[in-house]
């Protein structure tokens, strides 16, 4: 009887199916872009080719591994670098402004074992990334004003983001690669205009600091060198008084007759009537 059954083909047929499955159940094939943890009745038992920093493509404990059919579970951890987004999210500035922040990070899981325990998987650190990615963006964007961000400081803000989101995920046994801002812009409407007023506002007193800080510094320099120009004056004046009175003389006659006169009125248009032996023309009497 049982003979006659074995000889079935349709028993056959069942038992080279059941020992497929089987034998698909026990085999499977660890990719190089992957890292497998291994549960037995929901218990971490090993992990299969674990991301290590500067491992040789091919050289790692990929390919073709076993496990107990039925009793052992794999959770698949992708080795490539994966990504967080933190989407259009308020965060208040020192200033005092809500920005709409859009951001993400990069972030690598280095320890598969360590991630699975604490969050389940891929999607599950995802998950909890997010929220942290979102309180070391407020952290920062806090203690910073929003014209930061339009600065080469904004480099700077994001590597300390980084920083900070790097030491509240570390419990989740990722790596964060990098941090970007995408934009950070100002709500629509009514606040908008009002921040771009104030902002205005604050570039125009800046603006006239700085022109009346100029105008102070140019009637210094215009002091100064009135004051040495005097100095020269009397110092010419002490070595040779006549040759000065001379000079000032011919200067102002420059002035009185020549080029160097009003220069709205036409030269030659204006007369001046003067006695031979006025005091004003004593320089053309000679000695």
């Amino acid at each position: 009887m049982n003979r006659a059954l074995l000889r079935n083909p349709v028993t056959i047929g069942i038992l080279a199916l059941a020992a497929l499955i089987v034998l698909a159940s026990t085999f499977f094939i660890v990719p190089e872009t992957q890292q497998v943890v291994v549960l037995r009745f929901e218990q971490p038992v090993r992990t299969i080719n674990a991301w290590k920093a500067r491992q040789a493509f091919g050289n790692t404990g990929a390919g073709l591994k076993w496990r107990i059919p039925f009793v052992d579970r794999l959770v698949w951890v992708d080795k490539r670098i994966l990504d967080v987004d933190y989407d259009n999210q308020q965060v208040l500035s020192s200033d005092q402004l809500r920005l709409e922040v859009d951001a993400y990070a990069r972030f690598r899981v280095v320890d598969p074992l360590k991630m699975v325990i604490t969050a389940g998987g891929e999607s599950g650190v995802t998950e909890a990334l997010r929220p942290l990615l979102g309180t070391a963006i407020r952290n920062e964007l806090g203690k910073h004003p929003f014209a930061t961000l339009l600065t080469p400081e904004r480099d700077q803000l994001m590597d300390n983001i980084q920083v900070g989101l790097q030491r509240l995920a570390s419990q989740y046994g990722v790596d964060v690669v990098d941090v970007r801002i995408k934009h950070a812009d100002l709500p629509d409407g009514s606040p908008l205009q009002k921040t771009l007023q104030r902002m205005a506002t604050a570039r125009q007193l800046q603006a006239t600091t700085i022109r009346a800080e100029g105008a102070k510094q140019a009637q210094i320099i215009r002091a100064d060198a009135q004051a040495q120009a005097a100095r020269i004056f009397a110092d010419a004046f002490n070595q040779d008084p006549k040759f000065y009175d001379f000079y000032r003389a011919m200067q102002s006659y420059q002035h009185t007759f020549g080029a160097d006169g009003d220069t709205q009125t036409p030269h030659g248009t204006t007369q001046v009537i003067l006695s031979p032996d006025n005091a004003y023309l004593k320089q053309f009497e000679g000695k």
